[in-house]
């Protein structure tokens, strides 16, 4: 786990700033605080390279004499193969192929016996570096590609054909953002990076405002600035010292479903509890010690009781958290089901918990490191956890999200499927005039009225599962001036391409199958895995994902939908699957979802301060009407309060003129 930064001239008369990607690297140092290397092509060898070697001793620093202008630059947090050796960027043995590099590959070791006995030979130990480099050149990059099992954002560079590409993992769990202004190509594992350069303006993207108020994230491929994009999940972007192409799909979950498997319950269970053994198994693997995230869920409780089937000379290390004053009403505590699950597992258990003021102190943090608002208060005590974890000699923790996309684990879908599959029987007039009388009622802003609405028009209701305010309520709450800019303009536009594509590859597929893909494709890569890497890399951890397995996501979709929720029971099939396992007492608990109690938190000394923050952002940037905000704090509505605030912080950090100049937030 690293940061990777570039700047790369796309075209002949265009330079790369050679200056430029020493300050990249250094607003990433939280991301690799083991190592740092730079990479230089062009004709003639840069002055910057020798003050490096003299300021930066302990660097990478090299030139390539290439007529391609471009810098390669990385921040190591050293996991795999920790010596010199394995310090990136890194060529190939004929030194024309360049690749930085950030995740990890789990099966990099058969892929590197499997090149050696291709022919091909390698410089270090067991870098997983190396095997990507070594399989593009006998396979090229699809062959690659087609090859990795892991989690990945890399650049990789041939100068022989004067060609790279950026590329991210199949299921985002890597972050990569680009720009591409004045002939170059600058690109990073984040969007703080880019901004080094003095060039790029901060400003906001509205159409992703309107997005994020949808999806409490800006779906891929924009941001929340307007003119830097991110990669989606799954894709490649190819350039050249001629210009850049298009960011292409190289791999979709519905690639290879042919159709919902033919099995019994009891088999697809145990052949469902082999493949998740199997992904926590390779997740396990580094020179660094490796954890757990355990809240005493499903989930985490399945990691660290399928972790501990694989280390007989250590017990798991497992880290929880909580909040001060024992249980918030909105967020319960579940420490007596952390150590529950610790004593089953035999654990190292560790535990901490937070309060009000640990929020407040962390804030302007949270903001700084998620980049672009991330409106989801899980970052909260998910950074404390991670310090935890960090504190204690951890380098690397395995967390559980994914899991409640792929087996239908959210309580409200049960709710979401009824609906959609009653209004799919009435007809479509019927739905019209249904939707009219709402609107009649005074009930146009409810989530019943849009559904009805979408439904009416031929679109499925669900969107995503982390859907903040719906097309009715976006309409009160952005300002006159934003409703008419984008009064054509509907967030349906970023998920009818999705839909579409479901439709088109698998015709056969039930409304849980389209839930579980909407979430993969929008919910998951943007806002679930980027709260996970933003707030994990800000203490220098990496976070594993085993629910996440690519070939897992494959199996999981082909299950038919019955299995995944049987008779009311939400993740039926993994239920089944961990009898035995995990305590029954855990599988049969309640579920909670991983969370925080923002709702106290306004309640407390939050409050006061979000009212200031948002009005400011209101009034300063005429985006959000205030008469809204206003009658959002009269009824107390601090979930999605929460979400305008962290909107407004962002804008506050990232956007005004105070924050051109380096001014921190202030509580």
């Amino acid at each position: 786990m690293c940061g990777i930064a570039g700047t790369i001239a796309l075209y002949p008369q265009a330079l790369a700033d050679p200056e430029l990607i020493l300050k990249m690297c250094d607003s990433m140092a939280h991301r690799g605080p083991d190592g740092e290397g730079f990479l230089w092509s062009s004709p003639e060898k840069p002055a910057i390279i020798s003050r490096t070697a003299e300021q930066r001793p302990a660097a990478r620093a090299i030139h390539v004499p290439h007529e391609w202008y471009l810098c390669l630059g990385h921040r190591r947090l050293s996991i795999i193969d920790l010596s010199g050796g394995a310090a990136q960027p890194m060529t190939g043995v004929r030194g024309r192929v360049w690749l930085t590099f950030n995740g990890e590959i789990y099966n990099h070791a058969d892929l590197r016996r499997e090149l050696t006995a291709l022919g091909m030979s390698f410089a270090t130990h067991h870098s997983d570096t190396e095997t990507i480099i070594a399989g593009y050149q006998q396979w090229g990059l699809h062959g690659v590609l087609s090859r990795l099992r892991g989690m990945f954002a890399f650049c990789l560079v041939d100068l022989d054909l004067h060609r790279g590409w950026l590329v991210r993992d199949r299921i985002g769990i890597k972050p990569l953002y680009y720009t591409v202004r004045g002939g170059r190509l600058t690109f990073a594992s984040e969007i703080k990076a880019i901004l080094c350069d003095g060039s790029v303006e901060r400003q906001i993207n509205r159409k992703g405002l309107v997005d994020y108020l949808s999806f409490l994230t800006v779906p891929a491929p924009e941001t929340l600035f307007q003119g830097i994009m991110k990669l989606p999940a799954g894709h490649l972007l190819e350039f050249s010292d001629h210009g850049a192409g298009e960011a292409l799909r190289y791999w979709d979950p519905l690639d290879n479903q042919t159709g919902p498997m033919q099995d019994t319950f009891d088999n697809v269970a145990h052949r469902l509890l082999e493949q998740l053994d199997e992904s926590v198994a390779l997740r396990m693997m580094g020179d660094v010690p490796v954890g757990v995230f355990l809240s005493g869920g499903i989930d985490s409780t399945a990691n660290a009781a399928l972790f501990s089937r694989h280390t007989a000379s250590e017990p798991v290390r497992a880290f929880s958290i909580g909040f001060h004053g024992g249980n918030y009403g909105s967020c319960p505590n579940e420490f007596e089901y952390a150590r529950t699950a610790a004593r089953y597992c035999g654990c190292q258990y560790h535990e901490t918990s937070i309060g009000i003021d640990d929020l407040i102190d962390f804030l302007p943090s949270m903001v700084h490191f998620q980049d672009e608002p991330i409106a989801d208060p899980v970052c909260v005590p998910l950074h404390f956890v991670a310090k935890l974890a960090k504190d204690n000699g951890v380098t690397v923790c395995q967390v559980g999200e994914g899991s409640d996309e792929l087996f239908f684990g959210y309580l409200p879908w049960g709710r979401i499927k009824a609906f959609q599959e009653g209004v799919s029987r009435i007809p479509r007039p019927l739905l019209s005039a249904g939707a009219a009388l709402a609107s009649a009622l005074g009930r146009g802003h409810s989530t019943k009225y849009e559904y009805l609405r979408r439904a009416a028009n031929g679109l499925p209701i669900f969107w995503s599962g982390a859907e903040a305010f719906h097309e009715t309520e976006k309409s009160i709450l952005l300002s006159p001036s934003m409703n008419k800019q984008f009064r054509n303009y509907s967030s349906w536009e970023v998920v009818r391409p999705h839909y579409e594509h479901f439709r088109m590859k698998c015709p056969w597929g039930s409304w849980p199958d389209w839930m579980a893909y909407a979430d993969l494709k929008l919910r998951l890569p943007e806002l679930l895995l980027m709260r996970v890497d933003k707030m994990t890399m800000a203490v220098s951890l990496e976070g594993r994902v085993p629910f996440l397995d690519h070939s897992l996501v494959e199996f999981a979709l082909s299950i038919p939908q019955d299995m995944r929720f049987r008779e009311g029971c939400h993740k039926a099939v993994l239920k089944k699957s961990l009898r035995g396992v995990i305590p029954d007492s855990i599988i049969d608990r309640k579920k909670q979802g991983f969370g925080a109690p923002v709702h106290e938190w306004f309640m407390e000394k939050l409050g006061p301060y979000a009212r200031k923050k948002i009005f400011t952002f209101c009034h300063e940037t005429g985006l959000i009407n205030p008469s809204h905000v206003d009658e959002l704090f009269r009824i107390k509505n601090n979930t999605r309060l929460w979400f305008l605030l962290n909107l407004s912080l962002w804008w506050e950090h990232f956007i005004t003129e105070d924050a051109k100049g380096g001014s921190p937030l202030e509580f």
